[in-house]
C-alpha cells in the first residue's frame, strides 16, 4: 500500500476490467455498493455519531495521501451517499433495501468477473475495495 501513487492504483486495478461489459458492470455495481455500505452504516451511532460519518473520517487520509483531486472525488461520492439518504422515502425500510442492493451489486461484480475472466483485485489486496469508486470516475 505504501508508497503507490493514484495512477497506479487505478492502473493497476484497470488491468482486471478490461472487458467492456465488466467495466459497465463495475460503472452501475461500485457506486451502488458504496451506497450500501454508507446505508447500512446509516443508522447505527457511536457516541451519538453515525457510524457512517466516522467510516468516511477514517478512510479520508488514504484519499488525502493520494492527492487533493482523489480526496475530492471520494467527499463528492459519499456526499451523493449521504443526499440520497437525507431524502430516503419512509415508506421504503432502508435496512433491508440496503441489504439488496449490496447483495445484487455484488452478484453484479463477480458476474463482469467471470465475463473477464479474471479475479477481482482485493482478492490480491483488500486497498483495491477503497480503489473501485475512485476508478468509476477516473478510469
Amino acid at each position: 500500500m505504501a508508497g503507490k501513487t493514484v495512477e497506479q492504483w487505478l492502473g493497476e486495478y484497470s488491468l482486471s476490467h478490461q472487458h467492456p461489459l465488466n467495466r459497465a458492470l463495475h460503472t452501475v455495481c461500485v457506486p451502488a455498493i458504496l451506497f450500501a455500505i454508507v446505508a447500512l452504516l446509516w443508522s447505527p451511532r457511536l457516541a451519538g455519531v453515525r457510524v457512517a460519518y466516522l467510516l468516511m473520517i477514517l478512510v479520508a487520509p488514504f484519499y488525502l495521501r493520494l492527492g487533493v483531486r482523489a480526496l475530492a472525488v471520494m467527499a463528492a461520492e459519499l456526499a451523493a451517499c449521504v443526499l440520497i439518504l437525507l431524502v430516503w422515502p419512509r415508506a421504503i425500510p432502508l435496512l433491508p433495501a440496503a441489504v439488496a442492493i449490496f447483495v445484487v451489486a455484488w452478484i453484479g461484480q463477480f458476474v463482469g468477473h467471470a465475463i473477464e475472466g479474471r479475479r477481482p483485485k482485493f482478492v490480491q489486496d483488500l486497498t483495491f475495495l477503497l480503489i473501485g469508486p475512485l476508478w468509476v470516475v477516473l478510469k
